[in-house]
């Protein structure tokens, strides 16, 4: 086990409302939209603003299916959404960190996420790294791009 997490941020600004950017990135079941990766995500419990859930990945190049359960607790007040997973299964850990700023140009949108593989995973801390690096920016212009026509359809300028 790495001493210390290893962590990444990304960040994207979406002009949109934020109850609309907040609806739209917090609706589970769009997220197969939002992920292109995600094969199917299941709601599986939910209470007041926690829901626990299982992501379900298509088959990777390898041919694994990748499968887990997270639980998310939304504070649409304080803009942001903490998560953890509660089935592991390659990783020590995992949380994941959102935070919704309105910003002049709309709303800034940041994921920060800290992690440590565990010792027998089939990848490193430096490999996840880089992939959530590479990845989370398509999966957030995917995500702007969408909300940003739905907001344009429902509030248009002029």
């Amino acid at each position: 086990m790495t001493a210390v997490p290893s962590r990444t941020e990304n960040s994207i600004v979406i002009d949109a409302p934020y109850d609309l950017v907040w609806e739209m990135t917090n609706d589970l079941g769009s997220w197969t939209e939002f992920f292109p990766k995600y094969a199917s995500v299941e709601v599986l419990e939910r209470e007041g603003d926690t829901v626990r859930f299982r992501i379900t990945k298509f088959p990777d190049d390898q041919g694994r299916v990748w499968s887990w359960v997270s639980e998310r607790v939304m504070d649409r007040a304080r803009g942001e959404v903490r998560a953890r997973r509660v089935e592991t299964g390659a990783f020590e850990f995992i949380n994941l960190h959102w935070t919704y700023e309105e910003v002049p140009s709309g709303i800034l949108m940041t994921w920060r996420n800290e992690f440590t593989m565990k010792a027998d995973s089939p990848l490193s801390d430096e490999q996840i790294t880089a992939n959530i690096t590479r990845e989370a920016p398509i999966e957030m212009g995917l995500i702007k791009d969408k909300i940003e026509a739905r907001a344009l359809a429902e509030y248009p300028v002029g």
